[in-house]
C-alpha cells in the first residue's frame, strides 16, 4: 500500500508542521521564524532517519513536493493568523500526538522495508516521530516534550512494538497500521489528558536521625543520600 504510506506521510508533516506554526505564534516570531519551525517539525524526524539509515539522497530531495506543502502550510497559517493564534494551549499537544502516531507508523514502515531487524525499526519509527519536536522546542527555547515526565517517546515505542509484532505475523497491512496509530494515539492522549507520567529516581537528601538519649552526643549524625522513585501528582480536571 504505497499510496497510503505516501499520503500519512504527507498527513504527518501538515500537522507537525501546523503545531511548528502555532508554537512560533506563540513566541512572537515573524514568517521567517513560522517557515523554519514548521520545516524542522514536520521533515526533521524523517531526515534523521534516513541519515541514520544510509539512504541517500533523504525523501525530501527526491520528492520537493513535502517542501511545497510546507510552504503551503505556512502560507494558508499567516493568511488565518487571526484563528490560529486563538487556538487553545490543548490544540499543540493533540496536534502533536497525531504527528507523533502517524510519523511513528512511517519510520517503522520504512525501516522494516528496507530489511532491517524489528528492534531497529522500533527505533527509527520513535525517531521519526521525536526528532522533529526536539528540534523545534530547542529553537523555541522549551524544554522537548520528549525529555519531559509525561508519556512521549514510550507511546511511539508501544505503537512501533506493536506495528513489527502483527508485520512478524503477516498481518494485514491496514490492520497493523491502524493497531500501532491506535496504540501510539491512545497512549499519547490518555497521558495529556490524565497527566500519566513515566515514574521519575532521584537522589534525595535524607535528614539525619533524631539523636537518642543512648548515643553518645559526639557521634555525628550526617544526612544520607538515598535514590528514590518520585511521582507526580496527577491535576485534577
Amino acid at each position: 500500500m504505497p499510496e497510503v504510506v505516501y499520503w500519512l506521510d504527507m498527513a504527518g508533516v501538515i500537522v507537525f508542521a501546523l503545531s511548528g506554526v502555532i508554537l512560533a505564534c506563540r513566541k512572537r516570531m515573524d514568517p521567517f521564524g513560522m517557515l523554519v519551525l514548521a520545516a524542522v517539525t514536520g521533515i526533521g524526524g524523517g531526515t534523521l532517519r534516513d541519515l541514520v539509515l544510509g539512504v541517500r539522497p533523504v525523501f525530501w530531495v527526491t520528492d520537493p513536493t513535502y517542501l511545497w506543502v510546507i510552504l503551503a502550510t505556512v502560507g494558508l497559517a499567516l493568511l488565518g493568523f487571526h484563528y490560529i493564534h486563538r487556538l487553545s494551549r490543548g490544540f499543540l499537544p493533540v496536534a502533536d500526538a497525531f504527528g507523533l502516531a502517524l510519523f511513528m507508523v512511517i519510520g517503522t514502515h520504512k525501516a522494516l522495508l528496507l530489511g532491517h531487524a524489528g528492534v531497529v525499526a522500533v527505533l527509527m519509527g520513535m525517531m521519526t516521530g521525536v526528532a522533529g519536536g526536539m528540534v523545534r522546542d530547542v529553537l523555541a527555547q522549551r524544554v522537548p516534550m520528549v525529555l519531559r515526565e509525561e508519556i512521549y517517546a514510550t507511546a511511539a515505542i508501544a505503537g512501533g512494538s506493536v506495528y513489527v509484532l502483527l508485520h512478524s505475523l503477516s498481518a494485514p497491512f491496514m490492520l497493523t497500521m491502524s493497531a500501532a496509530l491506535a496504540t501510539t494515539l491512545a497512549l499519547r492522549l490518555a497521558a495529556i489528558y490524565w497527566h500519566l507520567s513515566l515514574p521519575v529516581f532521584a537522589w534525595v537528601t535524607l535528614p539525619p536521625k533524631a539523636s537518642s538519649e543512648v548515643q553518645p552526643l559526639s557521634t555525628p549524625q550526617k544526612a544520607k543520600e538515598r535514590v528514590r522513585m518520585i511521582r507526580r501528582e496527577r491535576k485534577r480536571h
